[in-house]
């Protein structure tokens, strides 16, 4: 693929790292940041879902984007999660990620009121034209309850800031025909079936299992862009145990963050209610073992 998209390609659905009393711990950010980098994301995602994002304030969002933006020194494009169900909360937090610094910002569609198209179109609109900062638009309606259509996205692809898409339908098929459609970049959204958004044209990932195994996710985009389908399988198989063991249990900001203490990522795998810390499932455990042991 010869042109970046503006926002990058690889970009890690990050956790928030916390301490066992539920504050941010700032170390355990620069050092999975550090992790990130050298698994060559170039986009890192804060106060997403997979960052807890219903229960971090404002002001602590702000303070991750400039904490992941001075840790990146502009070697990965810094987006920040600004959805919410209240369009005005939603308004306010896409001024307060762009005042910290965002390269982009992830705006989910509004969750628990189930708003009409009309409504979504409306609320995404006001949003992202509240700010010049490119948008990735967050399709998620199991999360949600509602989905955008493909006429909805036809709509919002024409705004000036609307730039791509994270696409957590699950619809492969689906997937491919808004693409074509809208002209959006188009980003998979479920790790378990990466390496066939990528194969179907997708322009790259956004991803939770880019905070354990970066290196892989970066590796499954680079054999697809080079046309190896054979060595992008050989990556998946690897990938693939992993991402079930995260996703399926579930939820994936929890798993995600046992999996990275139990690497020696980060120094607690501790959540906040109504999430609680989690172990590392077994399916996990098998997979860093073998990664870590010396035959690997």
């Amino acid at each position: 693929m010869s042109t970046a998209p503006p926002l990058g390609r690889h970009l890690a659905a990050m956790v928030t790292p916390m301490t066992p009393d539920g504050r941010i711990s700032t170390p355990d950010v620069e050092r999975l940041v550090d992790h990130l980098l050298a698994g060559g994301c170039d986009g890192i995602v804060v106060g997403g879902t997979t960052g807890e994002a219903p229960t971090l304030t404002r002001d602590e969002i702000g303070a991750l984007v400039r904490s992941v933006a001075a840790r990146t020194k502009g070697a990965a494009h810094v987006i920040a999660g600004v959805g919410s169900n209240v369009t005005t909360d939603s308004i306010a937090a896409a001024r307060a990620a762009a005042t910290a610094g965002a390269d982009g910002l992830l705006l989910v569609t509004p969750y628990y009121s189930r708003p009409s198209q009309t409504g979504l179109v409306e609320h995404c609109s006001a949003v992202a034209g509240t700010t010049d900062v490119p948008v990735l638009l967050y399709d998620v309606p199991a999360r949600t309850g509602t989905a955008l259509t493909s006429a909805s996205l036809s709509r919002l692809a024409e705004l000036p800031t609307v730039v791509g898409i994270k696409d957590a339908k699950g619809d492969l098929v689906e997937s491919m025909a808004l693409a074509r459609e809208t002209g959006l970049d188009h980003y998979c959204g479920v790790d378990e079936l990466n390496l066939p958004h990528l194969a179907a044209g997708a322009v790259g990932l956004i991803s939770v299992v880019a905070n354990v195994a970066p290196e892989l996710t970066g590796r499954l985009i680079d054999a697809v862009d080079a046309g190896d389908l054979g060595a992008a399988r050989v990556v998946n198989d690897d990938l693939l145990p992993l991402a079930i063991g995260l996703m399926r249990p579930g939820p994936g900001a929890a798993t995600a963050k046992a999996a990275l203490a139990a690497a020696g990522v980060i120094s607690s795998a501790a959540v906040r209610l109504p999430l609680v810390e989690e172990a590392a499932p077994h399916a996990v455990e098998r997979w860093l073992t073998r990664r870590h042991s010396p035959a690997a």
